[in-house]
């Protein structure tokens, strides 16, 4: 590639693989190129949902992931009744339960003989990760339906020690009485074990009933007791999102409209919250986890809930009235009539009140206030279908949509463009969301690093994008390699340069969310993934971090930016369809007086770049300080991956480098993330 072969994009800090290449200064008088960043004036205003996250419930996202839950098929109610547990002795199934959506229950009688013991054993999401010393809140409803009293133990086992003992922590339950009553003890394990088992023992003279046995942390994020993973959802603050998309995805249309995603059957009492089938286990025969499901233990009130603890806009996606068009085809049952949509546009305005409604004039609002959250969440968007196409829904939203709006003119309603890029379906979607007038469009693309090197000027094109059309969501997206669709540091490095394009054109593109955000370790069907996770440990992708350093630097405005090879000639704008190059974009926070320069090395071999930052009066140039921090991350090593275990092969490093007259003169090596801070 020629050095003259240049584009201007925004970056995101540098990412260090270890044993690669470190960041550092040029030595050289002159520069390959020429980065030049005019302050005089500010350009378009960055919106502070610009960067966030998606949240899917793939790759076991909720269960067994952000959810703190610990035992899977807790309330019995899986087709299966008995899926995720082992029984002996005297266990038998029950129906008639206190809770009416969860019937099913469990009785725990006396075998009728000494040696032959009642017990029930959870085996966890791909086992149940405790850590040694740390405390876990053990719950369960249960009555003695004969009366009088009973004794349960509780026990935190590893079925594979060479201990002479199983068990890691235990602790009794007394149960009293023909009445149902919520019970909870605490257990702290002596050991740390990724793959521990929960054992309910039956007590040997007295019949008990069972229902929802949980197990938590205590120390779940925030402290909620029906809460989020701790490490998992601190992966999520430290992000700093703008917004918060969820609940997905293509679980909001479900595989058939019966087990869509519905968000009044994922609030109030957590107990009575009815199992959904998860789209996601029905779909990939060569990855295939049949026992996938939706506790919705995690439910709108929580996703809310975490969208104001870590600072996010929330961003409810509402299903249209039609299943999911991919799994269906043409399939008319797979959608409501029109005539049928009323379900759909109360789901909408409900939800919206819901969010934000008076508690004493709304009943939506008034659960909200009983379920511990009297003060509106502040919704201020609603995304209506995702990712679905043609006229099909075209005219189901020119349905919904004004209905919603009729009620709720505050809201900005969210379309799609479908679930690609640059076909048929994806023109004919902003055709009609232009028509239906729109406030954004969902635009997804997950593409292979040759069409990320093709589109890196992709939003700069003013004749499709209008200036007086809808803003730009790209609400899923994420780059891969051919034959490596995983997290490797390579094609994070074109995920900088690609986002320098959506920064440059902070005017038009409102939000961007990569996707998916989670991954187990053991439960994925989907690559790649922002976080992954096994059952003790998270570890943060490059990706992550590309993602982290440009939601931690957005700035208020964007400032123009040029490059040209030295001598002063301009640099091809954009680069050469399919090539590398240097990409780079600044924005200024006029709140912080701070200028960030964000510049990418997509090549193979390294280059010196002179940053110019212009237009400052002689006094400010005066004062500016004699050093700029910069944050640098190199993927040299394009394989390289973070992963629970190695989670830190990639990670961002910050250093100084030397500021003259507005003016830094640096090598960026191969394959280098660069973002330069300047306080004013």
């Amino acid at each position: 590639m020629n050095p003259k072969h240049i584009l201007m994009f925004c970056g995101i800090g540098i990412l260090q693989c270890f044993n690669a290449p470190m960041f550092h200064l040029s030595t050289a008088s002159a520069a390959d190129q020429v980065i030049t960043v005019n302050a005089k004036k500010p350009g378009a205003v960055i919106q502070p949902t610009m960067y966030g996250i998606f949240f899917e419930d793939i790759n076991y996202a909720a269960d067994g992931g952000l959810y703190g839950e610990l035992l899977i098929n807790r309330s019995f109610e899986f087709p299966n009744p008995y899926t995720g547990w082992d029984i002996s002795g005297k266990v038998s199934l029950q129906d008639d339960g206190p809770f009416e959506r969860n019937p099913h229950y469990v009785r725990l009688a006396p075998s009728g003989h000494r040696d032959k013991h009642t017990m029930i054993e959870n085996h966890g999401f791909f086992g149940i990760g405790v850590k040694g010393g740390e405390e876990y809140r053990l719950s369960l409803w249960a009555r003695v339906p004969d009366g009088g009293s009973s004794k349960l133990w509780i026990d935190l086992v590893d079925n594979a020690t060479m201990d002479e003992d199983q068990k890691l922590g235990n602790a009794g339950v007394e149960i009293s009485g023909k009445e149902w009553k919520k019970y909870s003890v605490v257990i702290k394990p002596r050991r740390t074990f990724a793959k521990a088992h929960l054992r309910v023992w039956g007590d040997s003279k007295v019949t008990t009933d069972v229902e929802h046995i949980s197990l938590f942390p205590v120390n779940t994020y925030k402290g909620h007791e029906n809460g989020m993973r701790a490490d998992v959802a601190k992966a999520l603050e430290d992000l700093h999102p703008g917004v918060f998309r969820f609940p997905g995805g293509c679980i909001v249309e479900g595989t058939d409209l019966a087990t869509r995603y519905q968000w009044k059957n994922t609030v109030g009492p957590v107990e009575n919250r009815p199992l959904n089938e998860n789209r996601w286990h029905y779909t990939f025969t060569q990855r295939y986890f049949p026992n996938y499901f939706q506790s919705y233990g995690l439910g709108f009130f929580e996703y809310f809930q975490l969208s104001e603890e870590i600072g996010a806009e929330p961003l409810p996606v509402l299903n249209v009235g039609m299943a999911c068009q991919f799994q269906n085809g043409d399939d008319a049952h797979a959608a409501c009539t029109k005539e049928g949509l009323q379900q759909f546009i109360d789901d909408c305005i409900d939800l919206i009140d819901f969010a934000n409604g008076d508690p004493a004039t709304n009943k939506w609002a008034k659960l909200r206030a009983e379920m511990g959250h009297p003060a509106p969440f502040n919704l201020k968007f609603l995304g209506i279908g995702n990712e679905q196409w043609e006229k099909p829904y075209f005219d189901r939203l020119a349905i919904i949509a004004p209905e919603v709006r009729k009620a709720h003119p505050e809201i900005k309603i969210i379309g799609t463009s479908g679930p690609n890029a640059e076909d048929d379906h994806f023109f004919n979607g902003w055709k009609a969301m232009r028509e239906l007038k729109a406030d954004l469009v969902d635009e997804h693309y997950y593409r292979d690093i040759q069409w990320y090197k093709k589109s890196m000027n992709r939003y700069s094109d003013r004749k499709f994008y209008t200036k007086d059309g809808p803003r730009v969501f790209a609400g899923e997206w994420a780059c891969h390699d051919r034959g490596k669709k995983y997290n490797h540091a390579g094609a994070s490095i074109y995920e900088a340069a690609f986002m320098t394009n959506i920064e440059r054109n902070a005017d038009l593109v409102h939000m961007a969310t990569y996707a998916p955000l989670f991954s187990h370790v053991e439960g994925w069907q989907w690559r790649p993934d922002l976080i992954w996770y096994d059952n003790l440990s998270t570890a943060r992708t490059a990706s992550y971090y590309v993602q982290q350093l440009y939601s931690l630097n957005p700035g208020t405005n964007v400032l123009p930016t040029t490059i040209s090879i030295a001598g002063g000639q301009p640099a091809a704008n954009p680069v050469p369809e399919g090539e590398d190059g240097l990409f780079a974009s600044a924005v200024i926070d006029q709140k912080k007086g701070e200028i960030i320069v964000k510049v990418i090395n997509t090549l193979g071999n390294a280059l010196s770049a002179q940053i110019n930052i212009t237009g400052l009066s002689k006094k400010q140039l005066a004062a500016l300080p004699a050093t700029a921090e910069v944050t640098s991350l190199n993927c040299a090593d394009y394989d390289a991956e973070n992963q629970p275990g190695r989670p830190e092969v990639i990670s961002p490093v910050t250093t100084s480098v030397p500021l003259t007259a507005g003016s830094i003169l640096a090598t960026i090596p191969a394959k280098t993330f660069a973002l330069y801070k300047v306080k004013l």
